[in-house]
């Protein structure tokens, strides 16, 4: 089953279930896909598309999560929390710096990268390898660590 649909079929769940709180951000990721399919026609939306739009919510939630908690605002921090953790369960399991690490070394040899100049080689080739499961902060945090 596609993204897409596991996503549709969750909101008719949720919609019988009258939950509320989770119906209201699975259509919220809807209507982004949504707007992502307009975005890319006259093709097909891929799943790639459907997995960049979830991990682009996931990050505005736990960046404004951050922003929450600066400004002491538990309330809409845990609600911000609830927000991901419901998106975070159509990602897949993110790599860990452990599994990130070598391919990360084989990509600096790969490309022969000796400066931060190389960085964006680095990272194009790590992030083509470890696809959706790879966290772009940490990706980005061994690139710089490796040339620098």
């Amino acid at each position: 089953m596609s993204l897409k649909a596991q996503l549709l079929s969750d909101i008719k769940v949720a919609m019988k279930a009258r939950e509320s709180k989770k119906l209201e951000v699975l259509r919220f990721v809807n209507a982004e896909i949504k707007n992502k399919e307009i975005e890319v026609r006259p093709e097909e939306i891929s799943d790639d598309d459907v997995m960049q739009v979830f991990k682009k919510y996931l990050k505005q939630r736990n960046e404004a999560a951050d922003q929450f908690a600066k400004a002491g605002r538990e309330d809409l921090v845990e609600k911000e929390k609830y927000e991901a953790a419901i998106v975070a369960s159509y990602l897949p399991e993110m790599m860990t710096e452990e599994q990130l690490k070598p391919i990360v070394d084989e990509a600096v040899k790969e490309t022969g990268a000796s400066s931060m100049k190389d960085m964006g080689k680095v990272m194009k080739i790590v992030l083509e390898k470890a696809g959706a499961t790879a966290d772009g902060k940490m990706v980005s945090s061994l690139v710089k660590s490796a040339l620098g």
